[in-house]
């Protein structure tokens, strides 16, 4: 099932709207016709998003946190109350913590399973219950290559994006028949604000990887919507990430896991 077709009454939910792939994801449905609700914690920055793309499609400005359960709650109730349909939700927003485990935050730990997992699971849940009942509606949950393996460095960001990939797949296989359509996109690594607010230096990080892996922003948006768009379930943007996360399902463990510890830039000695 392709994306529903844009109309005057239906919008395309995007959380963590505010910069970087979100942003991205945004102008990616705006340019093919369909109005965009931006939800995120920074309305400034959601205004400025706004204004960008007021002049091709309906834009409206939630500004929500979606790691607060009220704020979930209330989201696609306020979409409503502005006379809109959900057709499509994208689950962008995430954030990650970086470094060993001895040295971590125990809230920072478990604020990134509130945004990384809790919100995917009470949004998808929502966006679900409303659009097979109208038979159509679409929903990407943005994952992660880290979440095809252990990530040392950064183990419990890995593990929230492998909840994504699964739980995503899981879904997918029910909604089939109902017009409903639903995919991951697991980008590797993107030049975003993500590694900042990790608190990683970004050049010390990108120093970790050839710069052929790295794929622009705006490219990983359209691999994402174009997953949609074709009904696939799962995309990997960039054949530089494609390959590198086929190589490291086929390695053992054992082989694969001391590599990672030696490569990450959290890690480091």
């Amino acid at each position: 099932m392709p994306l529903p077709t844009p109309s005057p009454t239906s919008t395309a939910v995007v959380t963590g709207a505010s910069s970087g792939i979100g942003a991205d994801l945004a102008r990616e449905l705006a340019a093919r016709g369909h109005g965009v609700t931006l939800a995120a914690r920074r309305e400034d920055k959601l205004r400025e998003l706004a204004t960008e793309l007021g002049s091709q499609v309906r834009v409206e400005v939630i500004a929500a946190d979606v790691a607060d359960p009220d704020a979930r709650a209330a989201l696609f109730d306020e979409v409503e109350r502005r006379g809109l349909t959900v057709d499509i939700l994208v689950n962008n927003a995430g954030i990650g913590t970086m470094g060993p485990v001895k040295d971590a935050s125990v809230d920072d730990e478990i604020a990134q399973v509130r945004v990384n997992v809790e919100a995917v699971i009470d949004l998808t849940t929502r966006a679900v219950q409303q659009m097979v009942p109208r038979g159509r509606g679409a929903i990407l949950n943005v994952g992660s290559t880290a979440g095809f393996q252990p990530f040392p460095g950064q183990a419990g960001y890995a593990a929230t994006k492998a909840f994504v990939r699964s739980y995503t797949d899981g879904v997918r296989a029910e909604l089939a028949g109902t017009g409903v359509t639903i995919a991951t996109l697991n980008p590797g690594p993107v030049r975003t604000g993500f590694l900042q607010a990790a608190g990683m230096d970004e050049r010390t990080f990108a120093d970790a990887f050839p710069k052929f892996m790295w794929e622009p922003s705006r490219d990983v948006a359209k691999a994402g919507i174009d997953a949609l768009e074709d009904d696939r379930g799962s995309v990997i943007p960039g054949l530089a990430s494609q390959v590198s996360t086929r190589i490291f399902q086929l390695l053992p463990q054992r082989v694969l896991l001391p590599l990672l510890v030696k490569q990450h830039p959290a890690l480091r000695r």
